[in-house]
């Protein structure tokens, strides 16, 4: 699945009628999520930037993810990619953030074979308002990358298109 335009087109709509920004904290898509999102229309009328933390050390350092629970999990759960949709928020002074880990790859020591996963968050003003896991068996890590970041995308442009009607 590729990302749609139609849907970073919707988010960037709702951004700036609402006049709110948005910043990103990526492990498992490696920064697929910006390059998305920079693909906007004056992308920079809403998109105040992002990170990729790949190791537990970074996510704690910049993400204020808790250690003791990212070692127990690999960094990989709801509660992680929580931690990073709010924090992102905070480093880059935005409204929303979305925080996502997870496994683009099979990763044995951890009996991650066959069905990979990632927790993807999305805090608004500081409280998480849309989490989700998503699983899937393909193969090769840009295509794994691709999927993620798509769902992602369009999860959260419906989630967007719902708070209108609010």
């Amino acid at each position: 699945m590729m990302h749609k335009l139609a849907d970073i087109s919707d988010i960037r709509h709702y951004m700036v009628a609402h006049e709110e920004t948005l910043a990103v904290a990526e492990s498992v898509t490696a920064g697929q999520l910006q390059a998305a999102i920079s693909l906007a229309d004056q992308a920079t009328l809403f998109f105040q930037g992002g990170l990729t933390a790949y190791n537990i050390g970074q996510k704690a350092r910049l993400l204020q993810v808790e250690p003791i629970h990212a070692l127990a999990c690999n960094s990989v759960s709801d509660r992680v990619a929580a931690q990073m949709a709010r924090h992102v928020s905070t480093l880059f002074s935005s409204d929303w953030g979305i925080g996502i880990t997870g496994y683009a790859a099979p990763f044995p020591e951890c009996g991650v074979e066959g069905t990979l996963f990632a927790f993807y968050a999305v805090a608004y003003n500081g409280a998480v308002v849309l989490e989700k896991k998503m699983e899937t068996t393909k193969e090769g890590v840009y295509p794994v990358q691709r999927y993620y970041a798509a769902q992602v995308l369009e999860d959260f442009s419906n989630y967007l298109s719902t708070r209108r009607r609010d």
